[in-house]
């Protein structure tokens, strides 16, 4: 027969979120009250100051900047027997999930900030005896928290020059504290030293480009640092991605052509149209940070006043973040050399294609052999290097300089 206490666990483990009221925090200063001794109500001659069951709930009762990730219920001295969640005033049931020895409980998904949520749990001692404990509390503001937007993204495979680059939300201050608690690691033991762009961007590389077939994993563990005056971190995460096979291709402004190398040998040479005279393309090693089979390319936009506007730039790939790109051009003026021969565009690398981004041309064949991460190098143009934080390009700064840009 089952009895009334695994019979409640196994209704808890399918569904462990109710609607609760505002509740007191037995572990965190409130008071546990039996709901039933055994003997016949709650205040019969054995009361909940005998049982041996205690309740934990993370969030103190009445506290605000809670922690959106770590908030859970925990019990010694017995198993919790039912958990339940709600976002106060709505009633709204969070979903939980109860640990397989009856000990602890917590959220599936993440909480939101800013939110006033309510706990209410019971649990048994081995005597029978029941208490609860209870809870109402906020989380983290947003103006209180940061996070950070990261890529490469979990689970991607990418070309060998893919940085991890982060983006907080929020001027960093403290930024020992913050890239202290961020970790990246690669499979091929390849040491991976952070560099601050600024208050606001923490970029991550090896000091040569990541071994091809390599797992790198970054840690993030920024859940309650304070990475400003006030201001705390929310997020706790693991994220992996793969670097896949080496692709590094060689524009060669003096000759007009693109060499692509994979894994060490040359897949093809491609005629190109860099840069003209008057609006020259970078030099140096550009990563691949973004694909569009089709790209709305729009001069105003990068202060070339009303020089194009092209709604299908097709076959696309964003070098740099002030408008650098490697694209497909069907708009190529037939009065001009062949591609090749000059450079004619705005800055952009250009290569031959059609218009709706169809057809068997060398643009769409670099599209489709392209991965985002993978390395474009720009050389004998007339114009400066890119500028290390202009895009992904932190491999155009020298690897003294990379460490010297680290907090720790």
């Amino acid at each position: 027969m089952t009895t009334p206490d695994i019979a409640a666990r196994r209704v808890l483990g399918a569904c462990a979120a109710l609607v609760v009221g505002a509740l007191t925090l037995t572990a965190c200063g409130g008071s546990a009250n039996a709901e039933d001794d055994g003997k016949g109500g709650k205040n019969g001659k054995d009361s909940a100051k005998t049982a041996t069951a205690k309740i934990a709930i993370s969030a103190k009762d009445g506290s605000t900047g809670a922690s959106i990730n770590s908030t859970g219920v925990t019990v010694s001295g017995g198993e919790l027997t039912a958990v339940k969640m709600t976002v106060a005033g709505s009633g709204q049931a969070v979903e939980g999930s109860l640990a397989a020895d009856g000990k602890s409980w917590k959220p599936k998904q993440q909480l939101e900030r800013g939110t006033k949520y309510e706990i209410a749990a019971t649990a048994k001692d081995a005597n029978g005896r029941t208490v609860a404990a209870d809870s109402a509390f906020t989380t983290v503001t947003t103006a209180g928290s940061f996070v950070g937007t990261y890529t490469p993204d979990e689970g991607t495979t990418v070309g060998v020059g893919m940085p991890v680059s982060f983006t907080f939300d929020k001027a960093i201050t403290d930024k020992k504290a913050v890239q202290s608690h961020i970790t990246v690691t690669s499979s091929s033991g390849q040491k991976v030293v952070g560099h601050w762009f600024g208050s606001q961007r923490l970029d991550f590389r090896p000091q040569e480009y990541w071994k091809a077939g390599s797992k790198v994993t970054m840690k993030i563990d920024l859940d309650g640092v304070e990475g400003a005056n006030g201001v705390h971190g929310v997020q706790k995460k693991t994220v992996s991605f793969t670097v896949g096979r080496s692709q590094v291709s060689t524009v060669d402004v003096n000759t007009q052509t693109m060499t692509v190398v994979r894994d060490g040998s040359t897949l093809r040479s491609v005629p190109i149209s860099a840069g003209s005279s008057e609006f020259t393309t970078y030099n140096g090693q550009m990563v691949i940070s973004e694909k569009f089979k089709q790209h709305h390319m729009d001069s105003r936009t990068v202060g070339l006043a009303n020089a194009y506007d092209i709604p299908d730039v097709p076959h696309a790939m964003r070098l740099t973040k002030s408008g650098t790109f490697i694209h497909g051009n069907y708009w190529y003026n037939k009065g001009n050399p062949p591609f090749g021969r000059e450079g004619t565009s705005h800055g952009c690398v250009g290569l031959q294609d059609v218009r709706g981004a169809q057809g068997d041309t060398p643009a769409k064949w670099f599209y489709d052999n392209s991965v985002v991460g993978d390395v474009v190098i720009v050389k004998n143009s007339a114009d400066k290097p890119v500028a290390p934080e202009n895009g992904l390009n932190g491999w155009n700064m020298a690897w003294s300089e990379w460490t010297a840009g680290s907090a720790v």
